[in-house]
């Protein structure tokens, strides 16, 4: 008679990549504007922003974007991505909500006070923040060109754009990658 035999252990399962934290895209963010070359490569233009798509960690979208004086994204979210962003040059001014928006499902809401934060972000001044974070950037110089280096993971599935008027917040725009690329 022969001895019992015995199935093979299953593999042991495989390691999932670590998760691409708000932290991590912030160290890279601080470590790309710290590079002159690469900053010194984006081409100005006095008439709006200009841009460079950068390969960022462990499969994160990451750009390099140039403000001239007086531009500014508008309000705006990046969906179910996290990021971070870090001015490289001159100075950009946050503005965003500490309240979580409903992902879905409204047009229009009515704030609370006492939402609104305010950050103005220096050369080697870094910001990293979670999903559904809602906010606008501004080069509020009349005369310099800011430049940062921004980065979201999982990479950005859209950008939904808001305009605002007081306490209240409309929903005006989904744009997809496409929209930008």
């Amino acid at each position: 008679m022969s001895a019992p035999t015995h199935a093979p252990a299953p593999p042991p399962a495989a390691a999932s990549a670590p998760a691409i934290s708000p932290a991590d895209l912030l160290a890279f963010t601080l470590r790309i504007a710290s590079d002159p070359e690469l900053i010194a490569f984006l081409p100005l233009d006095p008439e709006g922003r200009t841009w460079i798509r950068l390969d960022g960690p462990g499969g994160s979208e990451a750009w390099l974007i140039g403000w001239p004086p007086g531009t500014g994204t508008g309000w705006h979210d990046h969906a179910e991505s996290r990021g971070a962003f870090t001015t490289a040059r001159g100075r950009l001014t946050e503005n965003s909500l500490a309240v979580r928006l409903p992902s879905e499902g409204w047009q229009s809401l009515s704030l609370a006070p006492d939402v609104d934060r305010t950050r103005r972000l220096g050369a080697g001044t870094g910001r990293a923040f979670g999903e559904h974070h809602v906010h606008e950037v501004l080069n509020e110089s009349a005369t310099e060109h800011a430049i940062s280096v921004h980065a979201y993971h999982p990479p950005l599935p859209l950008i939904r754009r808001y305009s605002r008027t007081g306490p209240v917040l409309t929903l005006e725009q989904v744009e997809r990658p496409a929209d930008w690329q």
